[in-house]
């Protein structure tokens, strides 16, 4: 079997003039492009190099810089953009890389030639074993968040190339657009090898020119406006992407005409999208596979589908399903795993739940280790469920849980603002569909995405089951609830003062959820994500809230005093509040110092009239109306530092570049308020009388208005002065 460089040698010689590489007006031919691969490798060569990294943005460097690895033997390591610092250092070490080469700037580097550069890295002692007919290594974080380096062999990616090759006979593809990180093997080797081998042209572009950041984050704006540019032929795509250009399909933001084929990975996919996709013109096709196998199993083409199904094997491998229902692997697997003894020559058990059919079509259920089993015995795959909820109710997330429960429960990132009841209306419609054990019972409605800086998600958007699993108490607290009703008690009921079966927690969480989007959906959450902050906007935020926190105590006090004694448990679990508040508008002034603040002056100034507002309305409705009012407060400054405080302040102190001490407040309160939000969940929780409950949710709701109006409030660079900025 010719391997993949002479190969692509062969296309240039056949095809010397077509474009091979396109990044925006820079075009290379097949030609130009072998010539500057074989360039490259030669000088690898002379360098001597046996492991490298390929690190950066997508660009045509990264991808000659690959190709030139390939031609000279030289071991490539991709690191991926979105890859912590740890476990990029831990990818580093493990690998023994001997060097980095990127398109991008590197400090103390040296260029190469064709937009490459390259750095010298002291070789760890530590570096691990690997066999000897590596030709790459690609890491994935898996579920643990720790790196794992799976090593390929130049064959092994060959025969998944040139399978992939037979199956797509006759669809044609001349223009593939990479969307996304090179780094991943998918696009590694479907976005580039495959492409070039059927001699089509492979467009790049910077990750964030089409809307991508990190992991998971998505302008879809922008990527529809990159991919109407380009026009290409096919993409490559996870499911999450898959829905945002179905609806942007289906709204008219796309132009699905130059389209030929879409292929669907890395994750379950609706049949329900698929079928609304090719409805909008998009046409779409499932399939499977891992890294340990080449990146592709099985695929779904146009003459040769099956609906519920990820496609037939490629003809490189063989897939069995054993007897417990576990997909099989044999043919192409991997040569093992960095640093770990040589796997055996056999099935490989990638641990996924599947079955084939008479027709020899492969349908994937989901990952074994996270099968749900509930207290009726009835197996339930969540993955199957939560590809259900982000198609059925547009949800940007979801993972299912219950183990062992009556019925599954799931927690649902919906960042768009809607209505808990148009979210209830459309998960009871979910319901109706589905077999009764299945039905889910609960949701708990995230505004915020679960995030791989927090660890709840891996490098490719996938659930890291046991640690949301380890945080579910404070994520639920973080939540509002939404309680399905699968008993024959009306739905309604469970909202009606005084007359529920809801624990008042929930149920205070609930009725408060429309005035919440008044906080979450502030200008200034989006901005911070987007890079767009200033100094001056921290500044302001951290002025407002010394000038609130400030009360706190005193507003603590001043409740305790006018507390009825039938409400003395609620007295006492003060005193416990006052003892942890005591003393944090000083962390607060020290924060601003720390900027570059004069305390003395915000200590002597006034706050914003929506501050003034909030803390007068709560000393009236003490000394005037129900003390218990005052927990309204804490029902929002709590919850909002849970939900906010930790991955805000992580990403206004990476923008401004501001020292640890500048961030005391948020820091302090996105972890110790956790464990406050739990105790006070309880506390509520023991409030049975409607009054004070009524006076609790009352307070809440008048709170979030005046505390995001002060949201709304901070001022933000406009994207002018932003663009100007950069420009300088």
């Amino acid at each position: 079997m010719a391997l993949l460089p002479d190969l692509l040698k062969q296309q240039a010689e056949q095809h010397p003039s077509d474009i091979a590489l396109q990044d925006g007006d820079t075009v290379l031919t097949y030609a130009q492009t072998m010539a500057a691969v074989d360039a490259l490798a030669d000088q690898l060569k002379r360098m001597g190099l046996r492991r490298v990294g390929l690190c950066g943005d997508n660009s045509l460097p990264w991808i000659l810089a690959d190709l030139a690895c390939l031609m000279a033997g030289v071991v490539c390591v991709p690191v991926p953009v979105f890859f912590s610092r740890a476990q990029t250092e831990h990818l580093t070490e493990r690998a023994g890389l001997e060097g980095l080469l990127s398109g991008d700037a590197l400090p103390d580097s040296e260029p190469l030639g064709h937009g490459v550069r390259f750095r010298h890295l002291p070789v760890s002692a530590a570096s691990a074993w690997m066999p000897e007919q590596t030709a790459k290594i690609t890491f994935t974080s898996g579920s643990t968040g720790t790196p794992k380096g799976v090593c390929l062999s130049t064959e092994q990616m060959t025969a998944t190339t040139l399978a992939l090759r037979a199956r797509l006979d006759g669809v044609s593809m001349r223009h593939h657009l990479c969307i996304l990180p090179l780094a991943t093997l998918l696009e590694n080797i479907a976005g580039v090898y495959l492409p070039l081998l059927m001699g089509a042209t492979v467009s790049v572009a910077p990750l964030e020119s089409l809307g991508m950041t990190g992991s998971s984050g998505l302008n879809l704006e922008r990527l529809v406006q990159g991919i109407n540019r380009v026009a290409p032929q096919s993409l490559i795509l996870v499911p999450e992407l898959a829905m945002a250009l179905v609806g942007a399909t289906e709204q008219g933001m796309l132009d699905p005409s130059a389209f030929r084929f879409l292929a669907v990975g890395g994750g379950r996919v609706s049949s329900d999208l698929l079928i609304r996709g090719r409805s909008a013109g998009l046409p779409l096709y499932e399939g499977y596979g891992l890294s340990e196998c080449g990146s592709v199993v099985a695929l779904n083409v146009p003459g040769g589908e099956c609906s519920e199904s990820v496609g037939r094997p490629l003809s490189h491998v063989e897939v069995a399903v054993d007897d417990q229902g576990h997909i099989r692997v044999r043919g192409n697997t991997h040569l093992g795993y960095l640093g770990d003894e040589p796997e055996p020559d056999g099935w490989l058990d990638t641990g996924d739940i599947g079955a084939i059919d008479e027709a020899g079509f492969l349908s994937v259920s989901g990952r074994a280790k996270n099968l749900l089993i509930t207290s009726f015995g009835r197996n339930i795959s969540p993955e199957w469920l939560e590809s259900e909820l982000v198609q059925s109710v547009g949800a940007r997330q979801a993972v299912v849980f219950g183990d062992g429960e009556a019925h599954p429960r799931a927690l649902l990132v919906v960042p768009d603002g809607r209505a808990p009841e148009t979210i209830r209306t459309q998960v009871h419609e979910l319901n109706s569909g589905l077999p009764d054990y299945a039905q889910l019972d609960a949701v708990y409605i995230l505004r915020q995405p679960l995030t791989q800086a927090r660890g709840y998600v891996t490098a490719n958007g996938r659930p890291v089951r046991h640690q949301i699993s380890a945080d579910l108490p404070t994520l639920m607290a973080g939540a509002f609830p939404l309680f399905l009703n699968l008993t024959d008690e009306a739905s309604d009921s469970a909202n009606t003062p005084g007359e529920t079966t809801m624990a008042f927690f929930d149920r205070l969480q609930s009725e408060t959820a429309e005035a919440r989007a008044h906080v979450t959906g502030a200008p200034v959450i989006g901005a911070i994500r987007e890079g767009r902050f200033s100094l001056e906007g921290y500044t302001w935020f951290l002025t407002q809230a010394y000038h609130h926190v400030k009360h706190t105590v005193p507003l603590m006090m001043a409740c305790g005093s006018r507390l009825p004694e039938r409400l003395e448990d609620v007295r006492k679990a003060l005193v416990e509040y006052i003892e942890e508040e005591y003393g944090h508008h000083e962390w607060i002034l020290n924060d601003l110092e720390a900027c570059g603040i004069d305390k003395d002056s915000v200590r002597q100034g006034k706050p914003d009239v929506s501050i003034e507002l909030m803390i007068a309305y709560l000393y009236d409705r003490i000394n005037r109306g129900n003390p218990a009012a005052f927990f309204g407060m804490v029902q929002v400054l709590e919850g909002t530092s849970i939900e906010l405080a930790t991955p805000l302040g992580e990403a206004i102190q990476k923008q401004l570049e501001l020292p640890n001490q500048a961030f005391s407040y948020l820091y302090s309160h996105g972890a110790l308020d956790q464990d406050h939000f739990e105790f006070f969940r309880n506390l509520m929780d023991s409030i049975t009388d409607p009054e004070d409950q009524q006076a609790i949710i009352d307070s809440a709701r008048m709170v979030y208005r005046l505390y995001g109006d002060m949201l709304h409030s901070i001022p933000l660079p406009s994207r002018q002065e932003e663009t100007k900025h950069e420009a300088a």
